[in-house]
């Protein structure tokens, strides 16, 4: 009775707010498809839909149960809401939306808007996972606004709620067209693996609309907002976050650490991007040859600047693998050339100079960043902090001691005394390049002297 009544109550609001809705095919029953799935989502006029498939239960989020008025129609519909922010709550929400849609009629079909977020319409973004988890057919329903004038597009830039209601209350009418596309059952192949169930399903909406997907997220919504709080573009948040994060095993809140210290590299430049200057203004060094290779590294495309999807890549393949334990261990004794469990100035700038082949260098600058207690010695546990917090400083390091190895190796193969290290600076010890098992590593005497 309660969805009878609701469903005639929402279509005459439509009605008096000026709503044309035009309905194309019709809305399958319960037994031909437990689940409906509508898209583009952006605007919250998108609950037409509600009333023309018999008022289903929703997806919701949690915060809208709170919402006065309309939380409490939603309470009445049997929501099923999701908290974006709790990665158990949509654990949760999968399973719920499995048992209902499981439950051969006992609960309502559901009606889940897979793109989880309100977008403008020119694509189709990624479909989250949870209508087709359960191997259920969907109907997937289209959204369109084929309007002179849009007022109701409602995304993370833009018009307010209360603007939208206003502009749209304002026009003599507002045309909806609704189209229900046949049921789509999936096949084995799919309901083994939801995500090709869901890309086949948006890839089908997408062609009804003629509209490209792409394979941005919610979570890139969530990186727009933080950039666009760091005073970068907003756009450069949009990194693809699902996409790379499957690829490269990335946790949202490590990702949105990163896009910090992106910012703050990038505060000085236009346009959002970091160019070789801000590169090694962060470094705290010079443009050197090695600085050059370093940053082509991270400049993926080759346009000379390091957008934050650049920056992420880069220091996931690149940084992070090589700043471990071992490696930060490995590069202390490297520059603890006498051994005496701390790192001078002059031990510091000995090996940054070989390391960047710029004899000449004067790294006190970044000797004082390190040198957090100010005692002019660097423990290993300063060394450490640094390293953790500047992963770009890794492949530095890494780079220069497999050079170190690799000559050592060539010379100890022929049996040769080493010459001296790639610059013209003083020789490093040999034991601080050398694998722990060489066999000339006997003494401390005999490593000072090689």
């Amino acid at each position: 009775m309660i969805q009878t009544t609701l469903s005639i109550l929402t279509r005459v609001a439509y009605l008096v707010m000026g709503f044309q809705v035009k309905v194309r095919g019709k809305a399958a029953s319960q037994p031909e498809a437990p689940i409906f799935v509508a898209a583009p989502h952006s605007s919250f006029f998108d609950g037409i839909i509600c009333a023309l498939t018999g008022m289903p239960s929703i997806v919701s989020r949690a915060e809208n149960l709170s919402t006065p008025v309309f939380g409490t129609i939603l309470r009445s519909l049997q929501p099923v809401a999701v908290s974006r922010q709790d990665p158990d709550s949509r654990k949760n929400t999968v399973a719920e939306i499995t048992r209902r849609a499981l439950s051969r009629g006992q609960w309502p079909q559901i009606l889940i808007f897979p793109e989880g977020t309100c977008t403008n319409r020119s694509c189709l973004i990624t479909f989250k996972q949870g209508a087709f988890v359960p191997q259920v057919p969907v109907q997937p329903v289209l959204l369109r606004y084929p309007n002179k004038l849009d007022t109701v597009t409602w995304t993370w830039q833009g018009y307010s709620f209360k603007e939208l209601c206003i502009m749209t209350l304002c026009q003599i009418f507002t045309r909806i067209e609704v189209e229900f596309l046949p049921v789509h059952v999936p096949t084995e192949e799919e309901k083994n693996d939801p995500i090709l169930f869901a890309n086949s399903v948006r890839q089908t909406m997408a062609n009804a609309l003629n509209v490209p997907v792409t394979d941005h997220t919610f979570e890139d919504c969530r990186l727009m907002i933080s950039a666009g709080q760091l005073t970068l573009p907003m756009e450069a948040g949009l990194v693809e976050f699902t996409k790379i994060s499957k690829k490269l095993n990335l946790k949202w809140n490590h990702v949105r650490e990163q896009l910090d210290t992106f910012a703050a590299i990038a505060s000085a430049s236009k346009g959002g991007r970091i160019g070789i200057e801000e590169f090694a203004e962060y470094l705290k060094l010079p443009i050197s040859d090695v600085l050059k290779e370093l940053f082509l590294l991270f400049d993926r495309n080759g346009d000379g600047t390091i957008d934050f999807r650049e920056y992420v890549i880069g220091l996931s393949i690149l940084c992070n693998p090589a700043n471990t334990e071992e490696t930060i261990r490995m590069a202390f004794e490297l520059f603890d050339m006498d051994e005496d469990g701390t790192i001078t100035e002059d031990e510091f700038a000995s090996i940054i100079q070989s390391a960047l082949r710029l004899p000449e260098l004067d790294v006190s600058a970044l000797f004082k960043e390190i040198d957090a207690d100010e005692t002019g010695k660097l423990s290993y546990e300063e060394f450490k902090n640094f390293a953790l917090k500047h992963p770009e400083y890794a492949s530095l390091f890494t780079t220069y001691i497999d050079l170190q190895r690799h000559q050592l190796g060539m010379f100890e193969e022929h049996d040769t005394e080493p010459p001296a290290l790639v610059s013209e600076t003083t020789p490093l010890a040999r034991n601080k390049v050398c694998p722990e098992n060489s066999e000339d590593s006997s003494t401390t005497s005999d490593k000072k002297d090689d």
